[in-house]
């Protein structure tokens, strides 16, 4: 595969994708349409990135982004009458940020490094087993009930175990700091071990009395 050395990159706040897992998109701020155009003309990459705060983000034409995104490629793509893109995006590849690119585009592009990842790209599976989960998922279970998230949990434990961990990372109500953790995790033994942290800090307490919608 032919990896880009400079990609635009979309800074979506509380916002993760991992290799090998698919996620949708609605692009409709005209600045992401131009990169999405851009995009479809060339190779189909584009980065995703989470800003370091989500404070005001909607009025910050350049906030400070994580050094660690992911890599991901268009694989669907389709035009609304309102002139919205919906595409599905394919993570391939995380990458770390080196420098941004001075360029006169409306989004920004940034020089990146795949050194400390090759490993993504990787067809092995890692050996966990579903058993192993068993305490995540009840953990989990409680937290998304709590925040009123529906998920099929029959269906999840039918995918391979690395789309199940990664697709609860991805759709977990964690914090954008405790998602990029998740992110930079070096692989998905680690990630495990950090959801299960992660969702050791969430007492129950916390959740009680929230509204479900």
């Amino acid at each position: 595969m032919n990896l880009p050395k400079i990609i635009p990159v979309f800074p979506l706040s509380s916002f993760i994708i991992f290799p090998k897992t698919t996620v949708p998109l609605n692009i409709f701020e005209p600045r992401y349409v131009e990169m999405i155009n851009d995009s479809m003309k060339s190779d189909k990459f584009i980065g995703m990135v989470q800003p370091k705060t989500i404070e005001n983000i909607d009025n910050l034409k350049f906030p400070v982004l994580h050094k660690v995104g992911c890599l991901g490629k268009i694989t669907s793509f389709k035009e609304t009458d309102d002139k919205r893109y919906l595409i599905d995006l394919k993570g391939v590849i995380r990458f770390e940020i080196k420098k941004e690119i001075n360029s006169k585009k409306k989004y920004r592009e940034f020089e990146i490094s795949f050194d400390n990842y090759m490993h993504d790209l990787e067809e092995k599976k890692e050996d966990i087993k579903f058993s192993d989960l068993e305490l995540i998922f009840k953990d989990f279970k409680k937290l998304f009930e709590k925040r009123g998230f529906i998920i099929n949990w029959t269906a999840l434990k039918k995918q391979s175990l690395d789309e199940t961990i990664n697709a609860l990372a991805m759709a977990s109500p964690f914090s954008l700091e405790e998602k990029q953790v998740l992110l930079e995790a070096q692989n998905l033994n680690i990630r495990k071990t950090k959801i299960a942290q992660i969702l050791n800090t969430y007492t129950h307490d916390q959740f009680e009395n929230t509204t479900l919608q």
